[in-house]
């Protein structure tokens, strides 16, 4: 990844290799401004002169992948890993916070009509991605003149991808016209099989995957086709297989991508107008013509428009966030190792953020590896995973901590994990 430059007036120049950075900075010429991505100012006057850059972004409900570059060149490539915890984590605080006023407060009214929603409100989740999408772009465009902006986006049609012939009212209808009620919906998306023997001719039932009273739902994408000789109280045992599916979640059809491509697809219109739009029909040619393997950073790099490639990074960046915070106030249930529930409160007590010297999410290098530190144990122990979410351990042990003498901290970081990559 190259190095991006402003002059001494804080306007944007053309990047440099970090070669020339380290020279600049050992002489005393430039200082650092910014890490993520690395950007250096000069110290001395320096003319304006830029080429033109090009920026692609390639938008997903997951992952996003931005490519910088100019004249047959690329100068940045990488992804950006979005959260999917946000829906889950507000739900488990919703729960705890409804029991906890249902137990303290028993009598008090009900105050549900004094919440009002602004225009263009969004649901939490969503809108946490919409903003990390927006920041990283708008990061990117500031550092570097005048860029040219083309962002491919998509529109989906939930019914079509279920149904390719559907037309006219059908779309009123959905998938349960017809059928007496879910249940036999579910028999019939299903064959008529037994999802654990595989056999058919039985007696069946609809078996939830994710439990009514673990937050599941009476939906069809909650539910599959179980015999009576298979839902049996022994396969819901731990360990068994309708309670691995309960854990692990059976790979239905899901389509709340599609939907959250359509919301944001109008928002990146409003936001970026100046901007050019493209979609996956017109990228995936380009990237083939240019002799690119499918990825997300590849797929920028054919939507910024370059024609051909003559240089080329070695490497790419991968940025993730970290959650730093826990906002419920108690547990439902004790830990493992305590023997009573946490019921006073002591939020500092389990949700440590720092400790020898160490904070949460600082990026550190331990047995020949850097990871970031995502937890604390003890006094003297932490956990430290890479990037892509994998425990560096200690070599011959198998338990996950590692202690705090082990690590060398390299610097600390705030929810964002930045890092360079070298890959083909």
């Amino acid at each position: 990844m190259v190095v991006f430059v402003i002059n001494k007036h804080g306007q944007p120049l053309m990047p440099c290799k970090p070669r020339k950075a380290r020279l600049l900075l050992k002489d005393k010429k430039a200082k650092i401004v910014s890490y993520k991505p690395f950007q250096i100012q000069l110290l001395y006057e320096t003319n304006s002169y830029t080429q033109k850059v090009k920026i692609g972004v390639d938008l997903g409900s997951k992952h996003v992948g931005i490519a910088v570059t100019s004249e047959k060149k690329v100068l940045a490539k990488g992804e950006i890993e979005l959260r999917q915890d946000v829906k889950g984590l507000l739900e488990t605080r919703r729960i705890y916070r409804r029991s906890r006023r249902t137990r303290k407060t028993r009598y008090r009214k009900p105050r549900f009509q004094n919440r009002t929603r602004p225009e263009g409100w969004l649901p939490p989740s969503i809108q946490s991605r919409i903003d990390n999408i927006f920041f990283w772009i708008d990061k990117f465009c500031s550092v570097v003149s005048n860029p040219k902006l083309t962002i491919e986006v998509g529109k989906f049609d939930a019914q079509k991808m279920i149904n390719p012939d559907i037309q006219g009212v059908d779309y009123q209808r959905g998938q349960t016209y017809g059928y007496h009620d879910i249940r036999y919906f579910v028999f019939a998306r299903d064959s008529y099989t037994c999802q654990v023997c595989k056999k058919k001719g039985k007696i069946l039932n609809t078996h939830h995957i994710v439990y009514r009273s673990h937050g599941g739902t009476d939906r069809a994408d909650n539910l599959i086709t179980v015999c009576i000789d298979c839902h049996t109280y022994e396969n819901h045992q731990k360990g068994n297989i309708l309670y691995h599916w309960m854990m692990k979640g059976k790979k239905l059809p899901r389509y709340k991508e599609g939907a959250f491509m359509n919301v944001f697809r109008r928002r990146v219109f409003n936001k970026y107008p100046n901007a050019a739009f493209t979609y996956g029909s017109i990228t995936t040619p380009k990237r083939k013509e240019i002799g690119l393997a499918k990825s997300h950073a590849n797929d920028a790099i054919a939507i910024s428009g370059i024609s051909s490639i003559k240089e080329s990074i070695v490497g790419m960046f991968k940025i993730k966030q970290f959650r730093k915070k826990k906002r419920s106030l108690h547990e439902a249930t004790a830990r493992k190792g305590r023997k009573y529930k946490n019921v006073t409160s002591k939020r500092n007590g389990k949700n440590i953020k720092f400790s020898g010297g160490f904070y949460l999410n600082d990026k550190v290098k331990l047995f020949g590896k850097t990871g970031y530190i995502t937890g604390f144990t003890g006094t003297n122990g932490a956990y430290v995973k890479t990037i892509d979410g994998d425990y560096i351990t200690v070599p011959t042990k198998h338990y996950k901590q590692v202690g705090l003498k082990h690590l060398t901290r390299l610097h600390h970081n705030n929810n964002w994990q930045f890092e360079q990559k070298i890959v083909g």
